[in-house]
């Protein structure tokens, strides 16, 4: 099989297939992967462990912090302790969910980061609103600044107001003289 092909069928796996975690199966929370086909995981108890990635997964899907996956636990493992199964996607999140099958522990976390993501989405439009509802119209030139914010740079804001007063405070010195 060319490797066009596997990739094409590890895919379709993935993303189609809907798998329910067996008895010795448990699903987990990625929190990092320090690398070598490893991924640092977290269970709902806290647990921390490392699973590895299978070599049908290697560079065919990839994982990133905050995913949850279905691991294969490894008796003789000391650091790894689990090989990953199967990745859950938001979808099939929803299903086991719905059937029950989902952590407990996994649902509460998951609330609070829903209700901190609308808390900054609700920030950010009351900014845009406050930003766009006052409008200078005697400024001739126009402003392009607060369309495009590099998140990359460090935006140091001058006040009027502390130049104004150093420029006073020269002047005072000044006139001392």
């Amino acid at each position: 099989m060319s490797k066009a092909t596997k990739r094409k069928h590890v895919v379709k796996e993935v993303l189609l297939d809907y798998v329910q975690p067996t008895e010795n199966q448990r699903i987990v929370r990625v929190i990092g992967s320090p690398g070598n086909n490893l991924h640092e995981v977290e269970t709902e108890e806290g647990d921390r462990f490392l699973a590895s990635m299978p070599t049908k997964f290697r560079k065919n899907i990839w994982i990133k912090r905050g995913d949850f996956i279905i691991v294969d636990p490894i008796a003789e493992g000391e650091k790894v302790k689990a090989e990953i199964a199967f990745i859950i996607y938001k979808d099939h999140q929803r299903l086991l969910q719905k059937e029950g099958l989902w952590p407990l522990g996994f649902n509460k976390e998951d609330a609070e980061k829903k209700e901190k993501d609308s808390n900054k989405g609700a920030e950010s439009q009351n900014t845009q609103s406050e930003k766009s509802g006052v409008v200078d119209e005697d400024d001739d030139t126009e402003d392009d600044s607060d369309l495009f914010v590099n998140t990359n740079r460090v935006y140091y804001e001058d006040s009027e107001e502390e130049s104004e007063s150093e420029e006073e405070s020269e002047d005072e010195e000044e006139e001392k003289e």
